[in-house]
């Protein structure tokens, strides 16, 4: 057997040994299930053996299901066979609980999705004592839930409160948590642990769950007229629509939780099988497992480095711009282990570049997240300066100095004067033509663009951009450098605005054109979250200053672009920098930030902008999305991205396109792509030809091509 192995001893107490052949970490695929059926079968039969302790041999006991094939077979997918998977895994399950032998999980590292399950029914639980280890059922943010008795389980065990909140939430809990819910029995060192198990199955004679017990009932069971349990559903299911109902897994949950309460455990778990069929057959799953996990994976994996060479290494480092963003990334390669070169214009504006580290390493030594010796050895690898000539022996070098073209054309001269021949150049913009830059340089083969996104060390990707004469070899050193960051690349093509800005404009212009349209400011915001943007597109433009898209949009026009439109939104956002509002830094724009208080929208803006009362509010999130999709797929088609993986992650990780779509090209593919176009034509005989579909993009929908 390539997934579970049964070792047997003298005092009867035999061990299971998870131990996947083919993965890092155990997984529940149909092979196992089968297996441990089968090893559960023999268990019963076996009046030698008295008890089974269930362990792993890898790092963590165990994770959930191989996500890989939840996406894979969704297109042939039906009900039936949905709810068939189910069934099979809660079968497994039900066969140990009733196998006539105690069983006891030995949970070491992580237990989560169905390696939970998996210690749910088991009799006994014991968590390993260590800072990694913790438990969960996460279910819910791929769009899930547990499909093999995890939500009956969990609210048998830990009661139906702690249910819907480890459920809803779908958070990891931590070892004393855990032991405080009732969700593990005993939290032990790693090496005790057997000892433990073996003295617990030695007492214990009992293995009927308490559920299988005649007449045993949850006090839910008599439903809502249970003022408490009324109250708790009735609080719970109002938090689902404020949240925004896009992902359906929270529903689907919360039923399961009512529902189950009130019936047997085996007509509960045959009730939780049919909502979790409906969600496994649903698109949204689909898209969040394949952005979120799959795409996400391959791409840290080096899923667009171009084949052939060893990859690079990188001990030295020069980040040129001691601001905010150049002290974040010196941070993050100081935390990589590199030793860093902080160059700025004077020694002490470098001094306060590091001092960005020196906080960040304050925090986490409060909060016992860091030792003394390791925040140390860190900020001991960030040496900050002004002199160039410092950055020989540099293996890479990025320069993140103030986005104007000719001082960093400048820099590029600098920094080219003093580094090796094979140091790749990486320039950190959001929007300003890689090759235009690459002009300044004596070797454009070695010239980049790196747009990490701010706070960097908070911010998992990074868009790398090729100029028109970046070579292979400097990508793929890139590409080694963001893995090295231990961040999520995206690889896209010169343009301006690239890829990530250029469309994350749409949306922000998009809220502004709304109001100056006379959509009232607060519909626009609740839309947003309605479908899934956790933050609306005005908050967004406070955020980022009205004066620096406006700064972008003048210097196109300034350059004369061929075929430059201003964007939508750009008459109400001089209309507000006119009246002073410039963003949150300025004091507010569309927003007021009242000292001690939460922000509020700025009580002038109904006057300066009056609703006209002419709007539809689902059709206001809908133009939200729409735009950003439409942009996405005008960047596919111009070749700026080259594949939908990189638009959908870059969507999703760069400025939080609603992850319940998948991204922006899946949510094309969601809806249906001759539906997509049929709504752009509709939005754009209402709101101007912005929505109109390219004639690319109308003839991929009359051959119904997906981008997937």
């Amino acid at each position: 057997m390539r997934h579970v192995t049964l070792q047997t001893a003298g005092d009867g107490f035999a061990t299971l040994l998870l131990d996947n052949a083919d993965e890092t970490n155990n997984l529940v695929t149909e092979e196992f299930i089968a297996e441990l059926l089968d090893m559960t079968a023999r268990i019963a039969a076996d009046n030698s053996i008295k008890g089974v302790l269930v362990k792993s041999a890898k790092a963590s006991f165990m994770a959930g299901a191989d996500l890989k094939l939840m996406v894979q077979g969704h297109a042939t997918r039906t009900l039936e066979s949905a709810y068939a998977l189910s069934q099979r895994a809660t079968a497994m399950h039900r066969a140990m609980e009733r196998s006539g032998k105690c069983w006891v999980a030995l949970i070491n590292g992580f237990a989560l999705g169905g390696g939970f399950e998996l210690a749910l029914a088991c009799h006994y639980r014991i968590l390993e004592r260590s800072p990694k280890a913790v438990v969960g059922l996460p279910e819910v943010n791929v769009g899930l839930l547990p499909g093999s008795g995890g939500t009956q389980r969990l609210i048998r065990i830990a009661g139906v409160q702690a249910g819907i909140d480890l459920l809803l939430s779908g958070r990891a809990v931590k070892a004393d948590e855990a032991l405080e819910l009732g969700i593990v029995d005993v939290v032990a060192p790693l090496e005790e642990m057997d000892d433990v198990a073996r003295a617990w199955l030695a007492g214990s004679s009992d293995p009927v769950k308490p559920w299988d017990r005649k007449g045993w009932a949850l006090p839910e069971q008599r439903g809502l007229i249970i003022p408490e349990h009324a109250a708790r559903m009735t609080m719970a299911t109002g938090g689902l629509h404020l949240k925004g109902a896009s992902n359906p897994a929270p529903a689907a949950i919360l039923s399961c939780i009512y529902e189950g309460a009130i019936l047997p455990f085996d007509k509960a778990l045959a009730v939780e099988g049919k909502y979790f069929a409906r969600l496994l057959t649903n698109p949204v799953s689909r898209n969040i497992i394949r952005t979120t996990f799959l795409s996400k994976a391959a791409a840290e994996r080096g899923a667009r480095r171009p084949g052939g060479g060893p990859k690079a290494t990188f001990r030295k480092v020069g980040v040129i711009g001691a601001g905010m963003m150049g002290a974040g990334i010196a941070l993050v390669a100081a935390q990589s282990g590199c030793e860093v070169i902080l160059i700025d214009r004077d020694q002490a504006t470098a001094d306060k570049g590091k001092a960005y580290s020196e906080r960040f390493t304050e925090k986490r030594l409060t909060r016992g997240t860091m030792q003394a010796d390791g925040a140390q050895a860190l900020l001991d690898r960030i040496a900050p300066t002004d002199d160039f000539a410092r950055l020989e022996g540099c293996d890479i070098v990025i320069e993140a100095v103030f986005e104007d073209i000719d001082i960093k054309a400048d820099t590029t001269r600098k920094v080219e004067a003093v580094i090796r021949p094979d140091t790749i150049y990486c320039t950190n913009t959001s929007t300003l033509p890689i090759s235009r830059l690459a002009e300044a340089s004596a070797r454009p083969d070695q010239f980049i663009g790196l747009h990490f996104f701010s706070p960097v060390e908070a911010m998992g990707l990074v868009e790398i951009i090729r100029g028109n004469r970046t070579s292979p070899q400097a990508l793929a050193k890139a590409l080694d450098f963001v893995a090295l960051l231990r961040k999520t690349p995206i690889v896209v093509n010169d343009s301006r605005g690239f890829y990530t800005s250029r469309v994350f404009q749409t949306m922000i212009h998009e809220g502004a054109r709304m109001l100056g349209d006379g959509v009232p400011a607060p519909v626009i915001e609740n839309a947003a979250r309605k479908v899934g943007l956790p933050v609306g597109p005005l908050a967004l433009l406070d955020e980022v200053t009205l004066d620096l898209p406006l700064k972008i949009i003048d210097q196109a026009l300034a350059q004369d672009e061929k075929g430059y439109v201003p964007p939508a939104g750009v008459d109400v956002m001089r209309k507000m920098v006119a009246m002073g509002r410039l963003g949150r830094k300025s004091g507010g724009a569309f927003y007021d930030y009242p000292e001690g208080g939460r922000k509020q929208l700025w009580s002038d803006l109904r006057d300066h902008f009056p609703s006209s009362g002419d709007y539809d509010a689902d059709e206001v999130g809908r133009r939200l999305l729409v735009i950003q999709a439409l942009e996405t797929a005008r960047c596919f088609e111009e070749g700026v991205i080259e594949t939908p993986e990189d638009g959908d992650l870059g969507s999703v990780y760069g400025w939080n396109f609603p992850s319940w779509t998948g991204g922006t090209l899946s949510y094309i593919d969601t809806i249906g792509i001759a539906t997509f176009v049929k709504d752009c034509d509709a939005l754009a005989q209402k709101y101007g030809p912005r929505f109109l579909p390219s004639a690319w993009l109308r003839d991929r929908a009359r051959a119904a091509t997906t981008f997937y």
